[in-house]
């Protein structure tokens, strides 16, 4: 298992990319929501760098995957928190890693489902190939390419360490 250490600087980075965006946009308060479990790791930390006045959101997505029949359910189901009305806001949605899609798009299918959002724009701490839907982040901490039967695993919450293991 290969760990790296650099996250509070991904993170800086990050924070000061939203923020440029946040201006480039002109958009005024915006509402963060992380995506549970690493996702949420990473908002708290993006939420508190920017110092964003909204209660930090978090979205458990367990019901919304479309993989659940095949891979199970979560054992840990958390209730997802929203304490903000999403209609017409501008909201950061925030992952850990990004790969094929299929979480984020699991994510905006529950957002919609409690409102309408102005727009969404998506920070990951990671991305890395293997895309099968065509969705993209506005702002991404570190692009890694792991090897054949590798994975990217945000381990947490503090502090924070990427952690690539092997898959048998």
């Amino acid at each position: 298992m290969t760990q790296f250490s650099d996250i509070p600087t991904m993170l800086d980075a990050m924070a000061a990319q939203l923020a440029g965006l946040v201006e480039q946009r002109q958009i005024g308060n915006p509402a963060m929501v992380g995506i549970h479990t690493g996702g949420v790791w990473v908002a708290e930390q993006l939420h508190r760098r920017l110092g964003i006045s909204e209660p930090l959101g978090s979205l458990d997505i367990s019901f919304y995957r479309d993989d659940f029949t095949r891979i199970g359910m979560n054992p840990v189901v958390q209730p997802s928190k929203l304490p903000f009305s999403l209609d017409n806001r501008h909201i950061m949605l925030v992952d850990d890693v990004l790969h094929t899609g299929r979480t984020i798009r699991a994510a905006l299918n529950e957002l919609f489902d409690y409102g309408r959002p102005a727009s969404i724009m998506l920070a990951v701490l990671i991305e890395r190939s293997g895309r099968e839907l065509p969705i993209a982040a506005d702002v991404v901490g570190a692009h890694i390419e792991p090897g054949s039967g590798e994975h990217i695993k945000l381990a947490g919450p503090e502090p924070l360490r990427l952690e690539i293991r092997h898959t048998p």
